[in-house]
């Protein structure tokens, strides 16, 4: 088991370091403005799309959705990162339309008042380095610069994923998520 962490992290840094040499640019938006970069978090990756972008017209039953828009900027890794507010907790993200659910880490589950130890497993999560336990819970309140989702299924993972994932739970609540560039707005 220890030798699949170890592998996986040397695969991920890897890959990390040969992505954000590619992408080594500024983050502008269509005006040639700067856009901030967020942090750089080198520390988990997902595939990386040029230009994509998706709509979700409709949310869950029970879910409510309020703000406007919300524009990120590439971070050094090629990645976008979101500084959310988790049940009150501020928690930074890599937003991953490749997540299923909102994916937390241990610390930040603890961070946040989980007692993670008390929840049952509810199924394994399939990660790169293979099925890791994870434990189900649902976020009372997930806010992303005044976008907030209520009653966000969400996982915390029993492995060192490094960042917590904002993945489809939150987003296919939005309006829209598109990437052009460099920047990613959630409206």
């Amino acid at each position: 088991m220890i030798g699949r962490f170890l592998g996986l992290a040397i695969a991920i840094t890897a890959v990390s370091v040969g992505v954000a040499s590619i992408a080594s640019r500024s983050a502008r938006d269509g005006d040639g403005a700067p856009v901030a970069e967020t942090q750089d978090n080198g520390n988990w990756t997902t595939q990386r799309g040029k230009r994509s972008g998706w709509s979700s017209g409709s949310s869950a039953p029970g879910a409510q959705t309020s703000g406007g828009e919300v524009r990120l900027g590439r971070s050094g890794d090629s990645h976008f990162y979101a500084d959310t507010a988790v049940d009150g907790a501020d928690i930074r993200m890599m937003v991953d339309s490749g997540a299923s659910i909102v994916a937390l880490t241990r610390r930040d589950a603890e961070a946040i008042g989980i007692d993670v130890d008390s929840l049952p497993i509810g199924g394994m999560a399939r990660t790169a380095g293979g099925d890791v336990p994870m434990r189900t819970v649902t976020l009372g309140s997930v806010v992303v610069e005044g976008i907030e989702v209520r009653q966000v299924p969400a996982a915390v993972i029993d492995a060192d994923m490094g960042v917590s994932l904002l993945g489809q739970s939150f987003l296919s609540k939005l309006d829209a998520v598109n990437i052009e560039g460099d920047v990613m707005t959630l409206r």
